[in-house]
C-alpha cells in the first residue's frame, strides 16, 4: 500500500479548512495569511504552521485554497519553499486561469487542477466542516500533460475523504461550472437585486424565492472574483439564459403559454441527482487510462476509490 503523503492546505477558510479539520488524522500542515484564522484552527487542535515556508517544507502533496486573486502570489512563495518532488494540487472554483498561473510562477512542480463541489454561501474557517466533502463531486483536470500518477494520487486522497473525483478537462470544467455555478450566482443576486426596493414583496418571500437567492449571501468578492475569471464561459451562459428568458416573455406575448417552457426545466430538474449507476473498473496501467478517464466523467462518471483497480460509477 502507498504511505499516506505528507500535506500542506494553504488557506483555511470554508474549503481549505474543511479539508484540513478532514485531515486531522493524517500527516497534514495549514497556513493562513490570517492571523486570527491561524489561531482559530489551531485553537480547533489542528496541526498549522507559522509561514508558507514552513508549512511546505519537505511536504509531499501541497493543496491551494485561497481565492483566484492571491493564487499567484501564494504560488511565488510556495516556489522558494517546496521540495523538488512535491505534488500541486488546488479547490479553486476554476481550473484554466490556475494552470496559467502554475505554469508561470511554479512550472517546475506538477500539478492537478482541482475544484470540490462543495461549497456554501457562509465563508471563513468558522463555517468550516470536516464532512462538507462527503459525496461531493470533486473533479480533478487531466490534460494531455498531466502527470497521471500524480493525478492518481491526488484521486486516491479525495476519494479517500468521501468525495467523487470526476475525471475532466480544465476547458470542460469552467465551461460546466458556468451553467451549474457562476450563472445560479448572476441569477440568484438578479433575483435578490429585484426585490431589494420592493418591502412588500420581501414580506411575502417564501421558500421559492429563499432557494432561489441562498447563494446571493456569498460575500460579494467571492463570487465576483470566482464569475470574473470564467467571464468567457460564463458569457456564453448568460447568451443561453437571456435567450430562454426572452423565449418565456415571448411565449406570454403571443399567447403560446409557459407549458412547454416550463416542462424541459421540469424534465431535467426531476431526473437530478441521477440515482442510477452501474460500477465498472478501470485498470490504472491501461495504455489508454488518460483517455477512458476522460469518457467516464464526460459521460457523467466518476471515480470512487484508488486500489489495484480505479472502482467507478457511471449512469446506468
Amino acid at each position: 500500500m502507498t504511505p499516506s503523503p505528507s500535506i500542506a492546505v494553504l488557506g483555511l477558510g470554508l474549503i481549505g479548512g474543511s479539508l484540513l479539520r478532514r485531515l486531522a488524522d493524517r500527516d497534514a500542515v495549514g497556513y493562513d495569511a490570517d492571523e486570527a484564522t491561524r489561531a482559530a484552527a489551531q485553537a480547533a487542535g489542528l496541526q498549522v504552521a507559522g509561514s508558507v515556508a514552513e508549512a511546505v517544507a519537505d511536504r509531499d502533496l501541497i493543496v491551494v485554497a485561497v481565492p483566484l486573486p492571491a493564487v499567484g502570489d501564494l504560488l511565488a512563495d510556495v516556489d522558494g519553499s517546496a521540495g523538488p518532488r512535491a505534488l500541486l494540487t488546488d479547490v479553486v472554483s476554476v481550473m484554466a486561469p490556475v494552470q496559467a498561473l502554475a505554469a508561470e510562477r511554479i512550472p517546475r512542480l506538477r500539478l492537478v487542477a482541482g475544484h470540490p463541489m462543495a461549497g456554501t454561501e457562509r465563508s471563513g474557517f468558522a463555517a468550516s466542516d470536516p464532512r462538507l466533502f462527503d459525496g461531493a463531486a470533486w473533479p480533478l483536470a487531466l490534460e494531455h500533460d498531466t502527470d497521471v500518477a500524480g493525478w492518481l494520487a491526488v484521486a486516491d486522497l479525495v476519494t479517500a475523504i468521501g468525495a467523487r473525483v470526476v475525471p475532466c478537462t480544465a476547458a470542460g470544467h469552467d465551461a460546466a461550472v458556468a451553467l451549474v455555478s457562476h450563472l445560479p450566482h448572476v441569477l440568484a443576486a438578479s433575483l435578490a437585486a429585484a426585490a431589494a426596493g420592493d418591502p412588500l414583496a420581501r414580506t411575502l418571500a417564501a421558500g421559492s424565492f429563499r432557494d432561489a437567492t441562498r447563494v446571493a449571501a456569498t460575500r460579494p468578492e467571492l463570487t465576483a472574483a470566482m464569475s470574473e475569471a470564467n467571464s468567457g464561459a460564463l458569457l456564453a451562459a448568460l447568451d443561453d439564459a437571456r435567450h430562454r428568458i426572452t423565449d418565456a416573455a415571448a411565449r406570454l406575448v403571443d399567447g403560446r403559454g409557459l407549458t412547454e417552457f416550463f416542462t424541459t426545466a421540469y424534465e431535467m430538474r426531476s431526473r437530478w441527482p441521477d440515482r442510477s449507476a452501474v460500477d465498472i473498473e478501470i485498470d490504472p496501467g491501461a495504455d489508454n487510462l488518460r483517455a477512458r478517464l476522460l469518457e467516464l466523467g464526460g459521460a457523467g462518471g466518476y471515480v470512487v476509490a484508488v486500489d489495484d483497480v480505479l472502482r467507478c460509477r457511471r449512469p446506468g
